[in-house]
């Protein structure tokens, strides 16, 4: 193990960005015996324009973390067209609709129940000397042995460090905008509901709210495009809206490399394909159980190995159907998922465990 505080250190590992996976992170570097400082420029619960939906793979991973969210179970995705439906339902396991906010103060007081200090600021530099890494912030530094940066997709660590690539081009860029409704849920089902140009996501997220969220190019108008689907048109009727609209974005984020030295890139930072998969959570907590792993071994290259591994269905999928909605295929999309239920359910049920 690293060297203990008290030789020059504030901890063995920082931790910078405070959303779930970096908390995730904090968690188990704890878990593992290290001393964990937490940076995060952000106070209060940390909201996000997402889907809302933790795929049961997700959900396990935070049990062991110690945090069971509450929301609104789901059992399964649907794919629905103007003219065709198709569903899987997962086989014995249950995902969770969780407002982002009431995640992450879940994962919050897990932290503060456990004594994980975190610090407040903006980080404005990251250097490495040796052993160590110092990050500053307006406000204050710090030194470690190692540090996991978590801080999103547009990550300052990532680019502080030299581990990113350049942004894709504007025409291939997608963007996110959710929006809540004060509705009972009216699936079980997480229901992404596919237009000529946006998929809309819908998520139960407790028992009178269903979340909704958008994907697809930048500018798209949020009334406009739900007023085009019929079916969402019948269950928002007279619904109030009980968030503002929410925007993130580009999705589309590429790196050159995971780890800097004693810097590892975790979540977000360290690489994002597209909401479209809905797994984004599942796949963060991997690769912050990971990033500890490699660094209790002092060996940060099984990181970029075990990043790719945690990452590849994720990447590939993703990939391929960002694609295919990209791509004169997309009206095919749900047609071929209705043609080939069983094909469309292994899909579902590798992204989900």
């Amino acid at each position: 193990m690293s060297d203990t505080p008290g030789s020059g250190l504030d901890a063995e590992v920082i931790v910078v960005g405070g959303g779930p996976v970096g908390l995730a992170a904090a968690i188990e570097a704890q878990a593992a015996g290290f001393s964990v400082l937490v940076v995060e420029q952000r106070d209060g619960p940390i909201d996000k324009a997402c889907g809302e939906g933790l795929m049961p793979g997700a959900l396990a991973a935070l049990r062991r973390l110690g945090v069971d969210p509450v929301g609104r179970d789901f059992h399964g995705i649907a794919y629905v067209s103007a003219t065709q439906r198709v569903e899987h339902r997962f086989d014995g396991e249950v995902g969770r609709g969780v407002r982002r906010t009431v995640l992450h103060a879940a994962m919050a007081e897990r932290v503060a129940e456990l004594g994980i200090p975190v610090l407040r600021g903006r980080v404005t530099g990251v250097t490495q000397e040796q052993a160590r890494v110092r990050v500053e912030w307006d406000g204050g530094a710090a030194r470690a042995n190692w540090m996991i940066a978590a801080d999103g997709l547009h990550s300052t660590v990532r680019r502080l460090v030299g581990c990113e690539r350049p942004p894709v081009a504007a025409a291939k860029r997608r963007f996110g905008i959710r929006r809540h409704f004060e509705v009972a849920p009216w699936s079980e089902l997480v229901e992404v509901h596919w237009t000529p140009e946006v998929e809309a996501y819908v998520t139960p997220v407790d028992a009178g709210t269903v979340g909704v969220a958008l994907l697809g190019p930048p500018h798209v108008d949020f009334d406009d495009v739900l007023a085009r689907i019929p079916e969402l048109v019948e269950h928002l009727d007279g619904a109030a809206a009980l968030s503002s609209t929410r925007g993130a974005g580009p999705l589309r984020q590429r790196t050159t490399r995971r780890v800097a030295g004693r810097v590892l890139l975790a979540g977000d930072a360290s690489g994002y394909v597209d909401a479209l998969t809905g797994e984004g959570l599942r796949v963060g907590f991997a690769q912050a159980r990971s990033a500890v792993r490699s660094i209790a071994d002092e060996d940060p290259s099984r990181y970029e190995r075990a990043w790719s591994r945690d990452t590849r269905d994720f990447r590939i999928l993703t990939s391929a159907l960002v694609a295919a909605a990209r791509s004169p295929l997309r009206g095919r999309i749900v047609p071929a998922a209705v043609a080939s239920p069983a094909l469309f359910g292994r899909i579902v049920d590798r992204l989900a465990r």
